[in-house]
């Protein structure tokens, strides 16, 4: 044993002192001198603090202990001095005391039979009347880990639950959880002072009683019905650390007591809940019960408590809340967490893996949530390798029709990184792109095989197996890159892509049956040489050329499977002999040499290329075992919803408000408020008064109080809802009703005090109303809300005229001034639906690796009139579903007078039926964000009168349908206007040395093509140009080559450059060339094209 490990166990320097003298019983005294000196300094400190601990003066024990704790906090081993420290446990001293306490917790399970020496010391503190040292005297006694003390600290645990310091109960919920892991046998008693202190209304105490219940009797939930509502009121009270224990425990308690909010049709009436909380109101109980589905009013109290917690400055309370929500709350309202999960990107980068793992999730079923946020998720040269892939992973989630195009502009950069893992995830990335959007396939694989020309061998190997995959959905398109690969075969050195390769040239060999024996020789002569993967596929090509093309490779197929039958490894040899006597015919294999085409050559389905995310939705979010993929131990699965919620009546209990215990009020005290209604309006006001008044108040006093931050929580809450673009219908309109009453109450009580600005947040989106202002009482919050309304009182009060207004408008909400909470960020704001900046996209993959560069518009291109106008009209409405109003709309093929980046559409209105119609004009449009220039209000159409309106709509480059609502005076009829392709560019007029130019910058993933067979009759320029401006609003340019047709245009809305060239070619067959940044608009342009062209 070496001397310092015998200093480490036994403490002291005069073990180690001997230590050194046994071991070396030959050395001279010079070297025992050195090993004396080498721990005489330390063994000095410790005599030092040993006589200072033994005087007779306070002051030097005091300065001892603190050194003492002081090497404790720096790692360093003081057990040694457990003695001289446990004598002063009987010190007067206060401050000594507490110190000696945090001593013996650190030490009394090492020292156990020392610390027993002093239990009856820790008895007699446990009667202190200061509560420090009672709870410093509990925590000491519970960390004495001795069986035979057990009755002792039991019942210490008991007195301590009743005491009353909300401290001291706080350390006995924390003592439980060390008693039940000494001695499991005490659990029946230990759930009884658990069932106690959950009664509690102490904030302090509610977090840690929680943590023992889930510790002790996690099953038990009964304990939990009557102290619900409590729970969640006190919530935003409670310490953060216990805020995550709290909401962790009641995401589970909801969903074994709440009926499920994903049904369909599910809405929760917030009349419902008022009635729930005010027994004066039942007129509301015949509207609910018609209802499929009414969200228990427990259910929304939940999510409405822990929506302001949001805000809070710990990523593991934001992180709890957001699971909460994405677990139990309905699917309109979970993007409310969006916001703040991004913010949470601004954290350390052990937070930033942990938020982006649940988002990857997350993203995966609900894409719609985090799209507005894609920018947030745009790798930086600065992350670490697991934060990138984590990155691009979301992004890869995030793609459809509409981003595809910037998506795989960013994947081009990511592509040369430095960082050859994350390159090659990349390139898997672009894979699972093409896969999920078919529009996109043929760019991407076009992409990817730029990449096999690149000098970095990982690169190429990923680039090779994606390839394959991706080779495998589209079997007929692969005889020209199958070639391609072949030719650069022999420079590729990474075992998976040469194994990939010859995989791809055994499974369509006869595709390239000139190229495939000759790989197939390369491959003889290196054969030995080769990694195992790479002989495994060399065998099965040989036995697919064999029986496609056994004339060349026969004497080849025999030589490799001689070469491979004594292979070291076993499973060559297998393969081997399994494959001779599949393809030999002889008498020994039988009849199964008459199958082996059919299983060597069977068709095999395409490979499925997943997101490594996809299963880990069978954890909770947040947790360990959803980050590490595996069930970890103590992981409590979250319950399915209950068929039918269970009774609520076992949560009826009064609730209470919190305790007002050890809370100094600096200030004026604020009144006592009535207890006429749980939620009151009244109270509101009452509060709003007291903070005109009172100039601070102490935190804690106005955190007890529950009401405190009525007004900034809300604020800022509804900016955080404003990320989701579905909100509940059916609150909004029960919020709004609501938000009615109380406004008209408030402008009654207008002149007794000093008016706020005419129109307060009531209600948020979501209908929370009231009730949701009432809860948000966080300390710090409170403090903000109470600065707020000191400043709105220093303002003057609005003319009469505006108090006149808000009764007779009471919907409309004017903020008097902006808060500023932590979601307020700049960058995290959603773009708006309706302005999408044209971004440039980088030539190609070829061009990225050789140097990025970025093309704008030419200059010498002009905007130009469209020459050709297609006559057809689709239907918008049909007399007999518009009760004699139809409507018929069609692309005029003009610039849009309203705005440049709107598309005009002229809609023919007639009236069909046998009276007239007033009032026809566009109502709601979906979604809101929709930019449309509506037509003016048809006041009157007389029957079987008719009359053609304009409109604009900027579809934003994208084919998605707009849908509004087309109104009359007593009906509404839901629309939609659906653009071809070809409607969203206008025409424009350019060279063709800049078509050219323009076109060269446009290469790689910007070009998409395709060889059709044209009709015979239409094989000239005149057909040829009628067809194409038939399908899209593009200009011809002029070309000097007769078989060569030129055509440009722009999309409307972002000005992006569209090129369209068709070149035809021998046997009527013409090449169609689209080069544009607009990736999917390129592909559904060209299948337009396609369809038009070979049309006879």
């Amino acid at each position: 044993m070496s001397t310092g490990a015998l200093y480490n166990d036994q403490g002291g320097a005069e073990a180690a002192v001997e230590a050194g003298q046994e071991n070396t019983p030959t050395s001279s005294s010079n070297s025992a001198g050195a090993v004396f000196g080498l721990f005489a300094a330390d063994f000095k400190k410790k005599e030092d603090l040993k006589a200072m601990l033994e005087s007779n003066k306070e002051s030097l024990k005091l300065d001892a202990m603190k050194r003492i704790v002081e090497d404790i906090a720096k790692g360093k081993n003081e057990s040694a001095l457990f003695p001289a420290v446990v004598k002063n446990v009987a010190s007067k001293n206060i401050e000594l005391k507490k110190l000696v306490y945090v001593y013996l917790v650190r030490y009394a399970e090492e020292q156990q039979d020392l610390a027993l020496l002093s239990i009856s010391t820790f008895q007699r503190a446990l009667k202190d009347p200061n509560q420090f040292i009672r709870a410093s005297a509990l925590r000491v006694l519970s960390s004495i880990r001795v069986p035979i003390i057990v009755p002792i600290m039991m019942l210490a645990i008991k007195e301590a639950a009743a005491d009353l310091s909300p401290y001291v109960r706080k350390t006995s919920a924390h003592a439980i959880q060390k008693l039940y892991s000494l001695d499991p046998d005490q659990k029946e008693q230990l759930i009884e002072v658990i069932e106690k202190l959950l009664k509690d209304k102490s904030t302090l105490v509610a977090g840690s009683v929680v943590m023992a219940f889930e510790e002790v009797c996690p099953d038990r939930i009964d304990l939990i019905h009557k102290n619900y509502r409590k729970l969640c009121n006190l919530l935003v009270d409670v310490e953060e650390w216990g805020q995550v224990v709290i909401i962790s425990m009641l995401t589970r308690y909801a969903r074994t007591q709440f009926a499920s909010p994903w049904k369909e049709g599910a809405e929760f009436d917030e009349n419902n809940a008022k009635a729930f909380y005010d027994s004066d109101s039942e007129e509301n109980k015949g509207q609910t019960e018609a209802k499929p589905y009414i969200m228990d009013p427990d259910h929304r109290l939940l999510l409405r408590n822990t929506k302001p917690l949001l805000q809070s400055r710990n990523t593991a309370v934001v992180m709890a809340v957001s699971q909460l929500y994405w677990h139990i709350a309905p699917k309109s309202e979970v993007g409310v967490v969006t916001k703040s999960l991004v913010r949470l990107l601004r954290s350390h980068r052990e937070v930033q893996y942990i938020v982006l793992q649940n988002i990857a999730t997350m993203s995966i079923e609900r894409k719609g949530l985090f799209e507005p946020y894609m920018k947030s998720f745009y790798v930086r040269s600065t992350d670490p390798t697991h934060i990138k892939t984590l990155k691009l992973e979301i992004l890869t989630n995030l793609a459809n029709e509409a981003n595809i195009s910037t998506i795989l502009r960013e994947f081009q950069t990511y592509v040369k990184s430095q960082d050859k893992a994350f390159a090659a995830a990349t390139i898997q990335a672009i894979g699972r792109c093409a896969t999920n959007i078919s529009e996109v396939r043929d760019t991407c694989l076009s992409g990817l095989v730029l990449l096999l020309s690149n000098r970095e061998e990982t690169v190429v190997a990923e680039s090779v197996v994606v390839i394959k995959k991706l080779l495998q959905t589209q079997p007929k398109k692969n005889s020209e890159i199958i070639k391609h690969m072949a030719k650069i075969f022999d420079n590729i050195t990474v075992p998976m892509a040469r194994a990939s390769i010859l995989w791809l040239m055994g499974e369509y060999c006869e595709n390239v049956p000139k190229i495939a024996p000759d790989v197939l020789r390369k491959m003889a002569k290196t054969f030995t040489a080769e990694e195992d993967i790479v002989k495994l596929q060399t065998v099965n090509l040989a036995a697919k050329l064999y029986l496609t093309n056994s004339k060349q490779t026969t004497l080849l197929t025999q030589y490799i499977l001689n070469l491979a039958k004594y292979d070291q490894n076993y499973d060559i040899r297998d393969r081997t002999r399994f494959i001779r006597q599949l393809i030999v015919s002889n008498e020994k294999s039988g009849t199964l040499n008459k199958y082996a085409r059919r299983i060597l050559l069977a068709s095999k389905p395409a490979p499925v290329l997943e997101s490594s995310f996809k299963d880990r939705d069978r954890f909770q979010l947040g947790t360990l075992s959803h980050s590490l993929n595996i069930k970890a131990a103590g992981y409590q699965e979250l319950s399915d919803w209950p068929a039918v919620a269970p009774d609520q009546s076992v949560r009826n209990v009064e609730v209470a408000e919190p305790m007002k215990e050890w809370a100094q009020v600096v200030g004026k005290a604020k009144k006592p408020k009535s207890d006429k209604k749980f939620y009151s309006d009244e109270e509101d006001e009452k509060e709003e008064e007291g903070s005109d008044g009172s100039g601070s108040e102490d935190s804690s006093g106005s955190s007890s109080s529950g009401e405190g931050s009525s007004e900034s929580e809300e604020e800022s809450s509804e900016e955080s809802e404003k990320t989701s673009s579905d909100s509940s219908g059916s609150e909004k309109s029960s919020s709004q009703s609501e938000s009615k009453q109380k406004k008209k109450r408030k402008t009654k009580k207008a002149p007794q005090k000093k008016s706020k600005p005419a129109t307060d947040s009531d209600s948020d989106e979501n209908g929370n109303g009231p009730i949701a202002q009432e809860n948000s009482s966080s300390a710090e919050s409170s403090s903000e809300s109470e600065t707020d309304s000191e400043d709105e009182s220093e303002s003057d009060s609005p003319p009469p005229q505006e108090k006149t207004e808000s009764k007779s408008k009471p919907k409309v909400a004017v903020n008097s001034k902006k808060e500023v909470s932590l979601l307020d960020l700049d960058d995290f704001s959603p773009p708006p639906a309706n302005t999408q900046k044209s971004s440039v996209l980088s030539p190609s993959l070829l061009s990225d690796l050789e140097g990025l560069s970025l093309s704008n518009v030419s200059t010498t291109m002009q905007v130009t009139t469209s020459s050709f106008v297609p006559l057809k009209t689709y239907e918008l409405l049909h007399h007999m579903t518009g009760k004699g109003l139809s409507a018929k709309y069609h692309f005029p093929r003009q610039p849009c007078l309203y705005q440049p980046k709107m598309v005009a559409v002229q809609i023919l209105l007639k009236n069909n039926s046998d009276h007239s119609l007033e009032e026809i004009h566009i109502g709601e449009r979906s979604p809101s964000s929709l930019n449309i220039y509506c037509f003016n209000t048809i006041e009157r159409l007389e029957p079987e009168a008719s009359v053609t309106v304009s409109m604009g709509i900027d579809f934003g480059d994208s084919t998605q349908a707009a849908n509004f609502q087309l109104c009359t005076k007593e009906d509404q009829f839901s629309v939609s206007i659906q653009p071809a392709v070809g409607e969203l560019l206008m025409p424009s007029s350019m060279a063709e040395h800049d078509f050219c130019k323009e076109q060269s910058k446009l290469q790689g993933m910007n070009e998409t093509s395709a060889t059709i067979t044209m009709a015979t009759t239409e094989a000239n320029r005149q057909a040829i140009n009628k067809h194409v401006l038939s399908v899209a609003n593009v200009g011809e340019v002029s070309s000097s080559q007769n078989s060569l047709n030129r055509f440009a245009g722009q999309t409307v809305s972002s000005g992006a450059l569209v090129l369209v060239s068709l070149e035809l070619k021998e046997s009527s067959s013409a090449l169609i060339t689209i080069n544009t940044e607009k990736s999917v608009m390129a592909s559904m342009l060209l299948r337009d094209l396609k369809q038009v062209l070979t049309q006879p």
